[in-house]
């Protein structure tokens, strides 16, 4: 993903003066005003408490704590309990997004530090092999019906294919530049790139040709499908705005500003509410659109440095995974949703993949001075 090279004290001092910025139209959220800095050099907001000194991140602490520093619901068991990790072997720099491969039981992890595909075998729960030679890879994704790979690269905006059995190279697609997120509509049978200083590139999944492009103000980072028309949710940070696109025309045909809010880099969908949840970094904020015409419902306030967000349907929750060192659980709660938990996790680990048919949610950890990378393998519950 092209995001800026911010980790949580860049994005800190970023948010300084906009903690008093007008909302834009959004309900009153929670402060997150800097009242004062951590032991660790990250900033502190509104009533978060204070973060232990002595405490290292890399525990994986299963209190369960909430944003007030309180137990989570469920006191006495976490809504995410961490279950297993996989080492990643000598895998060492920024991890990007991942994908998965249900009926072989893998996990494909964009190792864009590294410069490969990471496979982890999510049955023996070990790492299966490293796919080398890509340059800076960003986005992943798998179509089950063509069984192939697609591995997006920044550095040269190449879109790589490789056959799921063997991962033998099976083709590349120019795309230009920065080749980021992928989403695969296997029903459709279409594969779809943001890449550039703008655009997304639509592929033919059986023919692997680009069928349509569509053009956008800026890089798009997270986007997603909607599940009830053809309609592709974006996030232009680069333009302050959520852009909405009509897969089938390639034409944009709404934009909704994002006032007040910015680098918004995740995205996720509530079908169920028709909600369109934007994850913001300045301020570190969840954003609630109403999918019908982007009228702002909510803003909460979350963990910073966010990079993936999901949503449990299956318990009315929603899973942030934040770079300052935490995930965050929420709820719904009527028409909108509230903080249920933080769970300590390491620092620099932000991306993350919920699979639903697995019933976990798998956040990839960097390697640190102490520790080697890993997949950290997380069960909800109840």
């Amino acid at each position: 993903m092209n995001i800026v090279a911010a980790v949580s004290i860049a994005i800190g001092i970023a948010i300084a003066p906009l903690a008093s910025a007008q909302t834009g139209g959004y309900p009153a959220s929670p402060s997150h005003t800097i009242v004062g800095t951590n032991p660790d050099g990250t900033p502190r907001y509104g009533n978060e408490p204070a973060k232990d000194a002595n405490r290292s991140v890399d525990t994986a602490d299963q209190s369960g704590l909430n944003a007030s520093g309180n137990r989570s619901e469920g006191a006495d068991t976490p809504m995410l309990q961490l279950e297993a990790k996989i080492p990643l072997g000598d895998v060492h720099g920024r991890i990007d997004h991942m994908a998965v491969d249900l009926a072989r039981q893998r996990l494909l992890v964009a190792a864009l530090g590294h410069g490969g595909l990471a496979v982890a075998d999510l049955k023996t729960r070990h790492l299966d092999r490293i796919v080398g030679n890509l340059p800076e890879p960003q986005g992943v994704g798998y179509d089950p019906v063509t069984d192939t790979i697609y591995v997006a690269n920044a550095g040269d905006g190449s879109l790589r294919l490789f056959k799921g059995a063997d991962f033998t190279p099976a083709g590349r697609i120019e795309l230009g530049s920065d080749a980021d997120n992928v989403r695969v509509d296997s029903k459709a049978g279409r594969v779809i790139v943001g890449h550039g200083d703008g655009a997304l590139a639509i592929l033919d999944a059986a023919t692997h040709t680009i069928i349509a492009s569509a053009a956008l103000k800026a890089h798009p980072e997270s986007f997603q499908l909607d599940g009830g028309s053809e309609r592709i949710f974006v996030n232009l940070p680069n333009a302050d705005a959520i852009g909405v696109v009509n897969r089938t025309t390639g034409k944009e045909i709404a934009s909704w500003p994002t006032v007040g809010h910015s680098a918004n880099f995740a995205m996720a969908l509530d079908q169920a509410r028709q909600h369109v949840l934007v994850a913001f970094r300045r301020p570190a904020e969840l954003g609630v659109f109403s999918a019908a015409d982007g009228k702002p419902i909510a803003s909460l306030q979350t963990c910073g440095d966010i990079d993936d967000v999901f949503v449990d349907s299956r318990r009315d929750r929603v899973y942030v995974s934040c770079g300052q060192g935490f995930m965050d659980v929420l709820t719904a709660d009527g028409a909108t949703y509230r903080s249920a938990g933080r769970i300590p996790t390491a620092a620099g680990a932000r991306t993350s993949l919920f699979v639903p048919e697995l019933d976990r949610l798998l956040l990839a950890v960097p390697a640190g001075s102490t520790s080697g990378a890993a997949i950290w393998i997380y069960r909800p519950s109840p």
